[in-house]
């Protein structure tokens, strides 16, 4: 049944709404932060329980290459995102003090940046 129909111009002509964008990112935010957990968990099944405890651990820990402690901020930037927009959600759920679109856009912006 192959048809020669024109496809949907629905991304074309679609102007991306602030909520969109929040709900992008935060998939994204979402999908960044369960590959991280992934990879800590593994890094510490591979180092065992017992590497926690000793002090030469967290010296080493403090002498990480730089793109390393990038990547921690990374994901810690990306935690506070996906939290921030997890209450908000949770906030428009309620929607407590939320009577017009200008309202809502304020609030997120406020909120999220």
């Amino acid at each position: 049944m192959l048809t020669n129909r024109p496809l949907s111009p629905h991304l074309t002509i679609y102007k991306p709404q602030l909520t969109s964008t929040f709900s992008i990112f935060h998939r994204i935010s979402g999908a960044f932060l369960a590959t991280m957990v992934l990879f800590s968990s593994l890094l510490c099944l591979k180092m065992g329980l017992i590497s926690f405890t000793y002090e030469n651990f967290y010296q080493s820990s403090l002498s990480l290459p730089k793109f390393i402690l990038s990547a921690v901020d990374l994901t810690t930037l990306a935690l506070c995102y996906h939290m921030s927009n997890g209450v908000r959600h949770l906030w428009w759920d309620f929607a407590v003090r939320l009577t017009s679109f200008l309202d809502i856009y304020r609030f997120d912006s406020w909120f999220c940046y």
